[in-house]
């Protein structure tokens, strides 16, 4: 068993990197079938949201997976690879818990990402693509996450991305209170950012989806209307503060769209938060006068002020994890130990089966039992003992020592 983890994230690529690697919930399935069915590949599991893109998989092919990686999404290898991270065994195990535990999230501690981890593993299962090495990491780190988040207060306080956006719409308006907030997904981002908005009163809440249905449940719950996407262009103009996030593979506000309703609004600014990877809006709409937008990647100064007052819950988690990489060590070495365990087991079995039809038979026949027990037992306390007596006596003088070393260990021969 070898664990691979090959991807990018928010340290090692712009979002203009990170969403040409991105995969949508849609695409993951049929993906994972395809990189499972690649050569020396025999588990998978893909993490695809705003911040990063991860393969885990069991291979010892890791050139395999880059190249399926860059072929998936259309990039030559050599375009990607500079963005990219590869770790292999106990550091892919030991970034996978630093993942679950949220100290590799560009919000310390935040717990968006253990849902993202649990998703991703139950993709993976339902697409028959979760093994024994990957199931073990994934469960070691959800417990590790749990761990971490019990013993220290890693998520303390955090700033989170929706808590950061209302931060900069208080920037740049007197109070939020006096707009009109548009709110473009309905998922779980959207769902957190309409919470720290509605806690400070704005004018309306709308929520834009693709189906009414859901955009309405969501509307509902902070006192707003729902509208369908195909809404935007007539609607845009209305709202001062907008906030998106959704699974789209394409921008769904371009810069037509937001010309229009500039114009509309004779100028007057709107506030934009685009934390979809791929993006939601067209970058070309960051260049508008009166168009104030931020990406995930521009939210990451405002969201890591005040960090560095918990350097020591931090270092507490990496403790946590440190030991049970140590942990996960151990188990992967015992899985190795398993066939060799399997076939002991099995000849042992086949001794005991074969001398027991033996006594059966003479007790069958008549024979003393107090006679026929002592065969039996000397028969197979012989056929036991045959192999390992075989490989003593056939030793060569070099081995000898760590030879019998071994063998009294295995046996408790004591001196």
């Amino acid at each position: 068993m070898n664990l691979l983890v090959l991807g990018v994230n928010y340290h090692t690529a712009p979002v203009a990197v990170r969403e040409r690697l991105a995969f949508t919930p849609a695409e993951v399935p049929t993906a994972l079938a395809m990189l499972s069915a690649e050569h020396g590949v025999s588990e998978a599991a893909i993490v695809s949201t705003c911040n990063r893109t991860e393969l885990y998989c069991n291979t010892r092919e890791p050139q395999q997976v880059l190249a399926w990686l860059a072929s998936t999404r259309g990039h030559r290898i050599e375009d990607i690879e500079p963005h990219l991270y590869l770790l292999n065994g106990g550091d892919a195990a030991s970034h996978a818990f630093r993942v679950a535990s949220g100290l590799d999230s560009m919000v310390l501690g935040e717990t968006q990402i253990l849902g993202q981890l649990k998703d991703a593993e139950r993709f993976a299962r339902e697409a028959g693509t979760m093994g024994v090495l990957l199931n073990g990491v994934f469960q070691r780190a959800f417990s590790v996450a749990k761990e971490v988040r019990t013993q220290t207060r890693i998520g303390a306080a955090s700033v989170s991305m929706a808590a950061a956006s209302v931060r900069l719409a208080e920037r740049l308006f007197p109070s939020v209170a006096s707009c009109k907030v548009l709110f473009i997904g309905a998922g779980e981002m959207i769902d957190l950012c309409a919470t720290h908005f509605h806690a400070r009163g704005p004018k309306q809440i709308t929520v834009a989806n693709r189906t009414i249905e859901r955009g309405e449940i969501l509307a509902q719950k902070f006192g707003g209307e729902a509208i369908l996407l195909s809404d935007l262009p007539s609607r845009l103009a209305e709202f001062d503060i907008v906030v998106t996030s959704t699974a789209a593979p394409l921008p769904i506000v371009g810069k037509g769209m937001v010309e229009r309703a500039l114009k509309e609004r004779k100028h007057r600014p709107i506030f934009m938060v685009d934390l979809a990877v791929p993006r939601d809006v067209e970058e070309e709409v960051g260049n508008l006068s009166d168009i104030y937008l931020y990406t995930v990647d521009d939210l990451a100064e405002v969201v890591r002020q005040g960090q560095e007052s918990r350097a020591s819950e931090v270092e507490s988690a990496e403790a946590i994890i440190s030991e049970r990489v140590g942990d996960f060590h151990r188990w992967v070495a015992s899985r190795a130990l398993v066939p060799t365990i399997r076939d002991l087991k099995d000849y042992a079995d086949r001794i005991a089966r074969h001398e027991l039809e033996k006594a059966q038979k003479k007790l069958a026949a008549g024979e003393n039992a107090e006679a026929v027990l002592a065969e039996f037992s000397r028969q197979m306390a012989n056929k036991f003992m045959h192999a390992p007596l075989a490989a003593l006596n056939n030793v060569l003088p070099e081995e000898q020592e760590n030879t019998l070393a071994t063998v009294r260990r295995l046996y408790r021969l004591h001196e």
